[in-house]
């Protein structure tokens, strides 16, 4: 027995050995989210100093051999490399490891990582380099997410965006190939699809649901559920398509791993949208009654031509009403922190006050007293539980200036915009 336990201490690799510390250390990164974000830095510094010791202690005499040199500079720019920032010191064992050992495929990888947090679009493409070189030595899971999270990151404002998000949605399909059960591979490439609606003018609902349904697969993965930037661009997600319970309970979920995030000012800023809605739609936008007298007056008075067919609030079913056209005057704008949509209150013929949604025209082209006319009206009964309280009103959502006819005239194509959301609240 201590013949064989000497074997085992002269087999032994410290180099080996301390691998499971670098795990333990990016684990602590991705999912170590105190209250105080210098609580987290502190751990990470220490814990970091901690493993650089134990390796500046492994004799160079042991770190003679080639591949085992390449090993030690490639786990040192690992750790250097863990805090937010570039560190100089982490390219330079990085560049090491590799010009050693070419077949060291996460020295690639954390090179690539470490060039990214440069910033500047050289570094951005010798990032990709890195990744793509990784990426010779055969399949590998970490590089694709990486490679298709910094694809995100080089579409911005690029010639050519659309195509560079594709790639981006390609690499993450990729890596969900490669594991299926890998949360963190759903959560990008949700990341991706939704980069891919808003680049492409927050047009197509569908690319909108794919992301939702990545982000849905991923929170089943215990690790990736712990990464609170996944439950935020849910509540986006959700936010977005108007199921503001689950937008809220993401928000929460966000906020509880993450305080740092203050998903908690965005669950205020919706309970405030929810309350005025509600509010407005049940005191008629809170609108003098000689005034709504004389907004429905004139309302009544109006002949709207279109070839839908005229129907008033309570002929709408739940969802998508084809071929029904709802004339309505504006009784109030609804002013919320939000960038979009746009909300009113508005009212029909019978005096029904509703919520209404408007996405993908200009923020001044609707006013009070306004007539429109909602073609093709996505109708939902609101019925909103978030903790002691129940928001209820009926809404109208307007997704695209074709559906909308503003005092009896269709958008211009100088009032169509844009609408523009983002998946990038944690560093794409």
């Amino acid at each position: 027995m201590a013949e064989h336990g000497g074997d085992s201490e002269a087999n032994a690799d410290p180099l080996q050995d301390l691998v499971p510390s670098i795990e333990g250390l990016y684990l602590v990164r991705d999912t170590f989210f105190p209250r105080d974000p210098a609580e987290k830095r502190a751990r990470l510094d220490k814990a970091a100093k901690d493993i650089l010791l134990l390796l500046d202690s492994i004799s160079l005499e042991h770190r003679r051999q080639l591949s085992r040199r390449a090993f030690w500079e490639y786990s040192r720019g690992k750790v250097l490399d863990v805090g937010q920032d570039y560190c100089k010191e982490a390219e330079d064992h990085l560049s090491k490891a590799i010009k050693l050992d070419p077949s060291l495929v996460d020295a690639w990888s954390c090179l690539g990582n470490c060039y990214w947090k440069k910033g500047d679009q050289e570094a951005l493409i010798s990032a990709k380099r890195c990744f793509i070189h990784g990426l010779r030595k055969g399949p590998n899971k970490r590089i694709l997410q990486q490679l298709s999270m910094l694809e995100r990151r080089l579409a911005r404002g690029s010639s050519n965006e659309v195509e560079t998000v594709e790639e981006s949605i390609m690499h993450a399909k990729q890596a969900v190939e490669l594991d299926v059960k890998d949360g963190q591979s759903w959560y990008i490439l949700g990341n991706a699809y939704f980069t891919s609606f808003s680049t492409s003018g927050a047009w197509d609902r569908n690319k909108l649901l794919q992301a939702l349904k990545a982000y849905q697969i991923a929170e089943k993965d215990a690790v990736a559920s712990a990464n609170p930037d996944l439950h935020y661009n849910s509540a986006a997600v959700y936010q977005y398509l108007e199921d503001f319970e689950r937008a809220l309970k993401s928000f929460e979920a966000a906020g509880l791993r993450d305080p740092g995030l203050h998903a908690d000012e965005e669950i205020n800023k919706l309970v405030k949208l929810l309350a005025k809605l509600e509010d407005f739609s049940l005191n008629k936008g809170r609108v003098k009654p000689k005034k709504f007298a004389a907004i429905l007056a004139s309302l009544n008075a109006e002949t709207v031509q279109t070839p839908s067919k005229g129907v008033t609030l309570r002929n709408l079913k739940e969802g998508v009403n084809k071929g029904v056209a709802v004339n309505c005057k504006v009784l109030v704008s609804v002013p919320h922190a939000g960038s979009l949509p746009l909300f009113y209150v508005v009212a029909d013929s019978e005096e029904s006050c509703f919520a209404l949604s408007v996405y993908s025209v200009r923020d001044t082209l609707i006013k009070e007293s306004d007539s429109v006319t909602l073609l093709e009206p996505l109708f939902k009964n609101v019925a909103i539980h978030w903790q002691t309280k129940i928001y209820s009103f009926k809404s109208v959502r307007i997704d695209h200036p074709q559906q909308l006819l503003l005092n009896d005239c269709p958008v211009s194509v100088q009032d169509a915009v844009c609408s523009m959301v983002h998946a990038d609240h944690v560093p794409s």
